[in-house]
């Protein structure tokens, strides 16, 4: 099947293609993706509570950074088995990548509401203009890998930003 990375769905996805195969209820972010207006957004907003969790649980940065390899190839697989099944390469709706590349960013993110708050507004603001490199990999990497790499160099961007400004934060 030939996808794009401009055309639409010969469908809208809804919950009950969600229901249909875990690898698409994931690509969507748990339902995030369903959001009609800035699925990326409400995405990337998936990355906190997991965040939360994990940092309950005691996974510290380098626990964190680790497990978000297997997510990468696990989001490898589940973006582009949704794209396969949507037509769509990288459709909005897929927000995986978001999730995995905030959750990268929010690792290393200072420890408080102005930490948190800065790793968000930094990661979408690289995820959305893409700068070069970020636009440059995302118009020539395709299928499951490209999704998620696109959005893995605008953590790295983010990741970049916030160790400069974080020192900056109000407490």
């Amino acid at each position: 099947m030939t996808t794009s990375h401009k055309q639409a769905p010969a469908f809208r996805p809804d919950w009950a293609f969600l229901r249909r195969h875990p690898a698409y209820l994931l690509a969507f972010g748990f339902g995030s993706g369903l959001a009609r207006k800035a699925p990326g957004t409400w995405g990337t907003l998936v990355a906190y509570p997991l965040f939360f969790l994990l940092h309950a649980l005691g996974v510290g940065s380098l626990g964190l950074t680790l497990l978000c390899l297997p997510l990468f190839v696990l989001g490898v697989w589940v973006c582009q088995v949704t794209g396969d099944a949507l037509g769509v390469h990288d459709y909005g709706g897929i927000v995986w990548d978001e999730v995995v590349a905030m959750l990268l960013v929010l690792a290393y993110a200072p420890a408080s509401w102005a930490g948190w708050l800065l790793a968000f507004v930094l990661f979408r603001l690289f995820d959305i203009l893409k700068p070069w490199p970020i636009a440059w990999f995302d118009r020539r990497v395709h299928g499951g890998f490209g999704v998620m790499l696109d959005d893995i160099i605008a953590a790295l961007f983010a990741l970049l930003v916030q160790a400069l400004l974080a020192g900056y934060l109000p407490a």
